[in-house]
Formats: C-alpha cells, sequence, structure tokens
C-alpha cells in the first residue's frame, strides 16, 4: 500500500471514529437553567449593570473590615503583611510597578466586583451583597473619595468619581 493510500485509509477511519464516539455519548450531565446561569453570573460592570440590592455605609464596612479584612490587609488599609498591598494612599498612574491601591482602578465598581468574587481570601464568595457595599464604602472614604456618612449602593456607587478615571487606555482597541 501506497503512502499516500495509507494516509487517506488513516484519515477516513479517523474522521469516522470521532463520529462515532460522539454519537455514543455516555449521556453524563444535565441541562443548565437560567437560574443557573444567574447564580454564578456575578460579573458587575463599570457602569454598574449587575450590581446587586443592598447597601452600606463606611460606618458598617469599618465593623466587617476589621473582622474580615485587617488579618491580610491590616488595620485601617495599611498592610502591614509582606505581598499584600495596601488599601489607602493616592496611586497615580505614574509606575506600573507600584501596589495597586483603591485609588488606582478607574470605576469604583471594580473594588464592589474585586471584594465581592475574591475576599476574604481564604473564603471567597461568603460575605452577603450588604457586608460587601459597607467594605466598598469604608474603602473608599479612608481614601477620601466618599464621606463618612454616605451610603453606598446600586445607584450610588458607580456614580463615585475616582481618580484614575479616563486615564486607562485599551491595549489592543482593534480587538474590541
Amino acid at each position: 500500500m501506497s503512502t499516500r493510500k495509507l494516509l487517506v485509509a488513516l484519515a477516513a477511519s479517523w474522521t469516522f471514529g470521532i463520529g462515532a464516539a460522539i454519537a455514543q455519548s455516555p449521556g453524563l450531565g444535565q441541562n443548565i437553567s437560567e437560574a443557573d446561569i444567574k447564580a454564578w453570573d456575578i460579573a458587575v460592570l463599570p457602569d454598574g449593570s449587575n450590581l446587586p440590592p443592598g447597601s452600606g455605609t463606611p460606618a458598617q464596612g469599618a465593623v466587617v473590615y476589621a473582622q474580615q479584612c485587617a488579618l491580610c490587609h491590616g488595620d485601617g488599609g495599611k498592610s502591614p503583611r509582606p505581598g499584600y498591598a495596601p488599601m489607602v494612599g493616592l496611586q497615580k498612574w505614574e509606575r506600573m510597578d507600584a501596589p495597586k491601591t483603591i485609588t488606582y482602578y478607574e470605576h469604583p465598581t471594580t473594588i464592589f466586583d474585586i471584594v465581592r468574587r475574591g475576599m476574604p481570601f481564604m473564603s471567597p464568595r461568603t460575605l452577603s451583597d450588604d457586608q460587601v457595599y459597607a467594605i466598598t464604602a469604608y474603602l473608599l472614604s479612608i481614601n477620601n473619595l466618599i464621606g463618612q456618612n454616605d451610603v453606598m449602593d446600586a445607584k450610588s456607587l458607580p456614580k463615585v468619581k475616582m481618580p484614575n478615571a479616563g486615564k486607562f487606555t485599551i491595549r489592543f482597541p482593534d480587538r474590541i
């Protein structure tokens, strides 16, 4: 048998063999419902889209921060532990290697999203939405971005003006 015929025979058997393997699915899994998707669709967009109901104040956030965040990020966000970025301080768009404090981010909703998805580090997604709003309010207040009596919720959070707003650029705008 020539090499060409052998390659054609192998390609055909591989192609038809894959089709047979797919047809003989083990029947595992189940269809996913919209409710299942909604439970995992927690991404918060910069404009505040998909922010959940709830609210929090800096005073409420100080209590939750002391219980859930201070171990790693330090009292008042000063970060005494090596490897943890401080939460306080003006971070301007001047040095790429500087620690990313709260003021680094372009949108306040990003802070909410990070806390909601990944904090506390050892048990992420265990904070209630009210606790996340409260921690976000506390972090914004210790950076003097909101007042001590301001309430953060789905309407007020996206309106907070961040120091680096509008200073980010899209690296590859042609890929959008």
